[in-house]
């Protein structure tokens, strides 16, 4: 026997455990609910084996979403095509067309050649890896399951990419509208505006309040300009901030869940992570308790990510999932009724799978609602700014006409 010792995903435990080899000490520590981040064999002197030379430079490889579950997905067809997992990193090497991509397969190839499993490899290495595809491939190499978890992995994050593109599509019409409407307004404000006004001065003793509204405007503007721009980079920063702050990041979010459509857009597309997540996690056969921890992770949303926080605490004390997500409030009912059907039946992550489609579609269907009132709500702020750029130059214009009368 020999001793590993071991680090957990998330906020999970460390310490050392006694196992033949590394591969049972794995399969051992996840029959206990622990997902390893790490496990590194013990010398006789106490000190953690490091085994192999650090041959490749890491620091990350910046890959976007699409194109690391690209590179997931074919790890995965490599393998089930019966090719050793160097071989098949080496394959994979030979076809990259980027710098960073090729780096990083060497990277890999180097540590497991030298001894390393693909997780350590690719936590070593850092981003694009999170833990959540660590986590993944830790159960797939425990399972003897590789090539099978990988395309778990890779369905994961393709969806994710398939969200995100479908929210920035639906935002790109309402962006590229307000961005127009601003310019306009700032034009018609700066210049057309004063040039109308400007015979007037002199001709009238007090100028109507929405006309001296406007030149105050086209003046500020036309004069203290870089003040504004100045203005609005602290508030940028200042919002940056505010959103690094944990408490100030924790009372946004909750804020939000509470907002009429926005908020239902947020808990919506939350609750569609979370069963995707949590199901893909506990069909790779990661306990439940390891699953829900990395779960929390990708949410999204700070106030869903301590109700899972509450949750992961109740179910290590012996409850069930289904019991505390349903005294939180914030899960759909029929989540809850989905996820306690799972628990009894043991079929958790099949339940989740179909259920996640169905949350990912009414997250789609609100998304479209919000979006599609948006647009007419920017058109009629617009006129709202346009009318009441036309009165103040039609004001001064009439008590002109009336005091030539």
């Amino acid at each position: 026997m020999a001793l590993f010792r071991y680090m957990a995903m998330g906020d999970g435990p460390e310490g050392t455990i006694e196992a033949p080899d590394r591969a049972s000490a794995v399969r051992a520590l996840l029959q206990q609910g622990v997902t390893p981040r790490r496990v590194e064999p013990v010398s006789a002197s106490g000190q953690v084996e490091r085994r192999g030379a650090r041959a490749v430079s890491r620091g990350g490889s910046r890959m976007s979403r699409a194109e690391f579950s690209t590179f997931v997905r074919e790890l995965a067809t490599a393998l089930s095509a019966g090719l050793p997992l160097v071989q098949a990193l080496q394959t994979m090497q030979r076809g990259a067309r980027k710098g960073g991509q090729r780096r990083m397969l060497a990277h890999l190839i180097d540590r497991v050649e030298h001894g390393r499993s693909l997780a350590e490899a690719a936590r070593e290495w850092g981003r694009p890896f999170d833990d959540l595809t660590i986590s993944l491939i830790v159960a797939g190499e425990a399972s003897g399951r590789l090539d099978e978890v990988l395309r778990h992995a890779a369905g994961l994050l393709e969806q994710d990419v398939r969200l995100r593109r479908a929210v920035a599509s639906a935002t790109l019409y309402p962006l590229i509208l307000a961005v127009l409407i601003s310019a306009a307004v700032v034009v018609l404000v700066t210049f057309i505006v004063p040039s109308i006004l400007e015979p007037l001065r002199g001709q009238l003793v007090e100028l109507p309040w929405p006309t001296r509204v406007v030149q105050g405007v086209a003046f500020a503007v036309g004069h203290f300009w870089w003040l504004i721009v100045a203005a609005l980079g602290g508030v940028v920063l200042l919002a940056r901030w505010m959103l690094r702050a944990p408490q100030i990041r924790l009372a946004i979010d909750r804020a939000l869940l509470r907002l009429p459509l926005l908020g239902r857009l947020v808990r919506e597309l939350a609750t569609a992570r979370f069963a995707r997540t949590l199901g893909t996690l506990t069909g790779a056969g990661i306990p439940a308790l390891g699953a829900l921890r990395i779960t929390k992770g990708t949410l999204g949303n700070k106030a869903m990510e301590r109700i899972v926080e509450d949750i992961c605490e109740q179910v290590s004390a012996g409850r069930t999932i289904a019991e505390p997500m349903e005294a939180s409030g914030l899960f759909p009912a029929m989540l809850v009724q989905i996820v306690h059907l799972g628990e009894r039946s043991g079929r958790l992550d099949e339940t989740l799978a179909q259920a996640a489609g169905a949350f990912e579609e009414r997250t789609q269907a609100t998304l479209k609602l919000l979006l599609t009132a948006l647009p007419p709500a920017l058109v009629v702020m617009l006129a709202g700014v346009v009318g009441f750029v036309v009165l103040a130059i039609l004001l001064p214009l009439l008590d002109v006409q009336e005091a030539m009368l």
